[in-house]
């Protein structure tokens, strides 16, 4: 790639608020790549839970093309700042973890990371290793490079000052605390979302500034909104892509996002270049090319990142011949049933549902069918001859056999 494309790529998909950072962080990234090294580049994740969604591969999509393009990558673990929490997106104090949770989350973080980025390319560190040594006496000059007004004036703490709502102390902590991962690892990069723009740009442009390094890079990405495209990627909300899933699940789960979604998902989660992107949406914008069709190749894209090509196509496949024909998968799960429970003991025990509750809360909503008719009756059985195919939602399907 020449200097203006590697550009182009890197800075796809990033949003500062405002045009002049933006002007003056692809002026800095630049500079940086013109002077022909391995840059330092770095995303810190705190495992403040143990399975990683859609939402959460979008800064190791770019960690991903830094290292393609040759750059030394650090997959930063949060093992010290997970356990203050970060307040950057909440309007409330996070709970605070305790050491063996955050060991515990830790655990599968990496593993769920290399389904992106390439193992023998990428270093792994723990903070812990270095804000463990830190002395109060170190946090106190670290803390002497900021004021309280410029905490105060993050809109999340704000909002929180205004409404009277509780602000501790400890949370003014984290801002300082990533700020040092970027000073101990000499940073010349520090990739994260909008939600991290105070803690990349001010405190950690900032503290290495105070600590005579030259400031870093920051390359602050959009947030992906969900499923329903407009409300971020949440497992509180329930519109997560989750990474673990099987293939189709994933597949389905893309092609449900609303038209509208498709740009952000293009630039934010694909291998796609600036150029395709173009092309795509140059298609869309003539009514050249549909947008089921164009959603297929950005599904299709999607699951292939973390199935391989092999396990796209089937994905597709599935789709089309379940949802676009209307018919049955060619394989589903075999279960041998003995008795007649009831559908809401079944697809509890079976895992086709969460819990009681929630197998009562499809049936009411008439997600559940047996051969095509729906289930009414919350104390209905699994009445059947030989077999039958029971299907949950839209994508799960399972035949049953006496």
């Amino acid at each position: 790639m020449t200097l203006d494309e590697q550009v182009a790529l890197l800075m796809q998909g990033t949003e500062y608020g405002d045009e002049t950072s933006k002007e003056t962080m692809t002026r800095e990234l630049r500079e940086r790549l013109a002077e022909g090294r391995p840059l330092r580049v770095y995303c810190g994740y705190d495992p403040t839970s143990a399975d990683l969604h859609l939402g959460h591969t979008i800064s190791m999509r770019k960690l991903r093309q830094f290292q393609d393009l040759g750059h030394e990558v650090t997959f930063l673990i949060g093992s010290y700042t997970a356990l203050v929490g970060d307040p950057s997106d909440k309007n409330k104090a996070r709970p605070i973890l305790t050491q063996e949770q955050v060991a515990e989350n830790a655990k599968t973080y990496a593993e769920q990371a290399f389904r992106i980025l390439d193992r023998a390319k990428t270093k792994i560190h723990y903070n812990g290793e270095w804000l463990s040594e830190l002395s109060l006496l170190d946090i106190i000059r670290l803390g002497q490079n900021f004021t309280v007004q410029q905490f105060l004036a993050r809109e999340n703490f704000a909002k929180r000052l205004a409404a009277n709502e509780p602000i501790f102390l400890h949370e003014t902590f984290y801002a300082l605390m990533q700020g040092y991962d970027a000073v101990a690892m000499k940073t010349d990069i520090q990739v994260g979302g909008t939600d991290q723009l105070f803690n990349i740009i001010v405190a950690g442009r900032k503290l290495q500034e105070a600590m005579g390094q030259k400031p870093l890079v920051g390359i602050i990405l959009g947030i992906l909104p969900g499923t329903d495209g407009v409300k971020r990627m949440s497992k509180s909300t329930g519109n997560v892509i989750p990474i673990n899933t099987t293939p189709e699940d994933m597949y389905g789960k893309v092609m449900s996002i609303p038209d509208s979604a498709m740009g952000l998902y293009m630039r934010l989660v694909t291998r796609w270049t600036p150029t395709e992107i173009n092309g795509y949406e140059k298609g869309l914008a003539s009514e050249q090319a549909h947008p089921r069709d164009v959603k297929m190749a950005l599904a299709r894209e999607i699951v292939e990142i973390f199935y391989g090509a092999e396990g796209a196509a089937a994905a597709e496949t599935h789709f089309k011949t379940v949802f676009q024909k209307g018919s049955l998968p060619e394989e589903m799960e075999h279960v041998v049933v003995q008795g007649e429970p009831t559908f809401v003991d079944f697809l509890a025990e079976r895992g086709l549902a969460k819990s009681k509750s929630d197998a009562r809360r499809l049936i009411e909503q008439n997600g559940v069918k047996i051969d095509g008719q729906p289930v009414t009756d919350l104390n209905a059985r699994l009445d059947f001859k030989t077999e039958a195919v029971v299907q949950v939602g839209k994508r799960k399907f399972v035949k049953v056999v006496r």
